[in-house]
């Protein structure tokens, strides 16, 4: 669906390369997590894969077409909600009317849905609302716009605890066999129910690229006493609760949910490749 092949880029004005002959396939039906530290390129990544910025060298394509190109049938697959934004001072339904013609699958009972859910009413005035109900709404539009790809950079951030917990169901809800998702994030907690795959990356190299379900193979995330720390230990974290910990995965042991923050510990620290 997506492919990134060996592409370069840097900032107009700046020396120092963000990507460096950076290569990475995506397919659909997948929610991916994007995650790496400040300045590693995420931002950058979506944008690149968005189109709204253009590769130095190499090539990003989706479905075959290459992104900076920006064709119609290319733009009405994919929707970015990027970390700031503005939203225009009218109404939500005047909003929803200048949206139908780029998103000819705009579906309204989507966006009720997740109006919803996220406990706002269905008649809005956009420029009367907070910057979380702003977030909430523009998240709401970009689920009803029903494109194939969907890039979410930061989601969670400046929403309550309630708020994240409703963003992760209307996700899951709207998910489709022929859609792909990629939030970034550094807010790993609020989605790593939410992901079935993961992504981190460093400066202009992807450090981890593997499933949940690999991942839950390999590894185990538990919390563990002084007397329980050995040999397969991987990494560990220590905590008022024990330690925290990321371990291989004997034959037979029963699997964990994976915490992102200690798989993201342990890969940022070449400990798992």
């Amino acid at each position: 669906m997506i492919q990134i092949q060996d592409i370069s880029y840097c900032y107009p004005g700046q020396k120092q390369q963000v990507f460096d002959h950076f290569s990475l396939k995506l397919t659909e039906n997948r929610i991916y997590g994007l995650l790496g530290k400040n300045g590693t390129g995420k931002s950058t990544l979506l944008y690149l894969i968005s189109g709204l910025l253009k590769p130095k060298g190499g090539s990003v394509t989706y479905n075959g077409i290459a992104s900076y190109k920006r064709q119609a049938d290319v733009l009405r697959e994919i929707f970015l909600v990027s970390e700031e934004f503005e939203l225009p001072a009218i109404s939500l339904d005047s909003y929803v009317q200048l949206l139908l013609p780029f998103y000819p699958r705009f579906n309204r009972e989507i966006l009720d849905h997740c109006l919803e859910a996220f406990e706002l009413p269905k008649k809005l005035q956009l420029n009367q609302l907070s910057m979380g109900q702003k977030k909430k709404v523009y998240m709401s539009i970009a689920l009803a716009a029903n494109t194939k790809l969907l890039l979410m950079d930061e989601p969670t951030n400046g929403l309550d605890i309630p708020s994240k917990s409703q963003f992760r169901k209307v996700v899951a809800e709207c998910m489709s066999d022929d859609r792909t998702i990629i939030i970034s994030t550094h807010q790993v907690h609020d989605v790593e129910q939410l992901l079935d795959h993961i992504l981190i990356l460093s400066v202009r190299e992807m450090l981890l690229n593997a499933s949940l379900t690999d991942i839950t193979d390999r590894y185990v995330f538990e919390v563990r006493t002084p007397g329980q720390l050995d040999d397969s230990i991987i990494y560990a974290e220590p905590s008022l609760q024990g330690n925290f910990v990321m371990a291989r995965r004997d034959p037979g042991q029963a699997e964990t949910l994976v915490n992102l923050e200690l798989l993201f510990n342990a890969v940022t620290k070449g400990l798992v490749k």
